[in-house]
């Protein structure tokens, strides 16, 4: 991120979070600094508190984009761009099976996952007087509308 943010023309501000208590003090920073967006790392602190995330992100109305689809789904998350978990799930049942038919773990290849999924929440970008472009919903793997 650290290089990738110049040449898009973003400043980018790294905090760092070590528990949950930390986090109302990290968006007070980003306020403070005029952020004008949050994205999180895929450390699993983001996982569990992902409600208190989610609920200071819209206190600072700041949209956000994390690595797990459920944050958007399920706790008013605006985007996350995710690993497709049922993609991991297959190639997980493809090792098994191979496993079982003889092949030694040790020869089987190291994969990472090569399928993503984009999910948006429109409930929260009007929530936020956000309105996203007609190419990035066409993107989306899904959105929500209520």
């Amino acid at each position: 991120m650290k290089e990738a943010a110049p040449t898009l023309g973003v400043t980018l501000q790294v905090i760092d979070i070590k528990i949950p208590d930390d986090l109302p003090a990290a968006f007070e920073a980003g306020r403070t600094a005029g952020a004008q967006g949050v994205l999180t790392t895929a450390e699993s602190i983001f996982r569990v508190a992902r409600a208190r995330v989610t609920e200071l992100a819209a206190r600072h109305r700041l949209p956000a984009v994390y690595p797990f689809a459920e944050i958007a789904l399920e706790n008013g998350g605006l985007m996350a761009y995710d690993l497709s978990v049922r993609e991991v799930h297959r190639s997980a049942a493809d090792y098994v099976d191979r496993i079982l038919k003889g092949a030694k773990p040790t020869d089987l290849p190291i994969q990472q996952p090569t399928v993503f999924q984009l999910v948006i929440n429109l409930k929260t970008a009007k929530a936020l007087g956000l309105t996203l472009p007609p190419t990035l919903l066409a993107r989306a793997n899904e959105v929500i509308e209520e």
